[in-house]
């Protein structure tokens, strides 16, 4: 009588047993988990979905990849991302981490709609992206303060730099580059071009600011984004404490012939193109 060779037991009894082996077991390990940073401050009602789940943040609360983080009328939150990077999300806001690798400088963002306002850390890796997408285009970083909005109403998104230069791209790839004190606007499904880049008046970067920022007021004057369209091209007269402001923004002030005018860090003003 032929025997079975113990090899060919040994490879049979190894087959089944892996065969046997649950199937989420091989499964690739999934990106919700990792941790991006963590809920620095907020204004209450502030919520994170994450893997199914809802639950209230507060100070110290962590944030992971995949977290969704949404914001109830009045309330903001600011999260600290672990490469130091900040970010300030506005009222009636709903912003997703898809993803944050300090290590590699890979950011990717999701603004569903609302508001947020991102201070990122400088890009030095060549590969490195900072990145807010929403239905309408992509905001990539190449300076790092800049201000986004998504309004689902009109399907638009606009974009404000505070420091530095931010790429703005449509959904198919057309790109603009806003410099400080600039902004732009992009609308979903017509496939338009984000608009060129217009200055915006020292009242919407304030607003813009406060909108987004957890030690702000709730209630701020002046009309939010969707409603710039108004004050795009010219350099309002500001009747405010200027001094306050220049250090919230990130820009400096000087005044000629009687108006306010904003000049970008490093030198970039409407007076002094050569420093953009």
């Amino acid at each position: 009588m032929k025997t079975k060779s113990p090899y060919a037991f040994g490879l049979a009894l190894s087959l089944s047993l892996l065969i046997s082996i649950p199937a989420d077991v091989w499964a690739a390990p999934q990106a919700g988990g990792q941790r991006a940073g963590e809920v620095s401050r907020v204004i209450p009602a502030v919520s994170i979905a994450r893997s199914g789940k809802t639950m209230t943040a507060s100070a110290k609360t962590a944030v992971d990849w995949q977290d969704l983080v949404n914001t109830q009328v009045n309330a903001r939150a600011r999260i600290a991302l672990d490469d130091g990077s900040v970010l300030n999300v506005g009222s009636e806001s709903s912003m997703k981490v898809v993803k944050h690798d300090a290590g590699a400088q890979q950011t990717e963002l999701e603004l569903t709609y609302g508001k947020l306002r991102t201070q990122a850390q400088k890009i030095a890796r060549p590969d490195g992206k900072f990145e807010v997408r929403t239905p309408a285009g992509v905001a990539g970083v190449v300076g790092t303060d800049f201000f986004v909005a998504y309004d689902t109403i009109t399907n638009t998104m606009n974009v404000i730099a505070f420091e530095g230069l931010v790429k703005v791209c449509n959904l198919a790839g057309a790109c603009v580059l806003v410099k400080a004190g600039q902004m732009t606007s992009v609308r979903s499904g017509d496939n338009s071009a984000p608009l060129p880049p217009q200055q915006a008046t020292l009242d919407l970067l304030v607003a813009s600011s406060k909108e987004t920022d957890p030690g702000g007021s709730a209630g701020v004057a002046g009309a939010g984004v969707a409603g710039a369209g108004a004050h795009l091209g010219v350099w309002g007269t500001v009747g405010i404490v200027a001094g306050a402001v220049g250090v919230g923004l990130g820009v400096g002030l000087t005044r000629g012939g009687g108006t306010t005018r904003v000049v970008g860090k490093g030198g970039c003003s409407p007076n002094n193109p050569a420093g953009c």
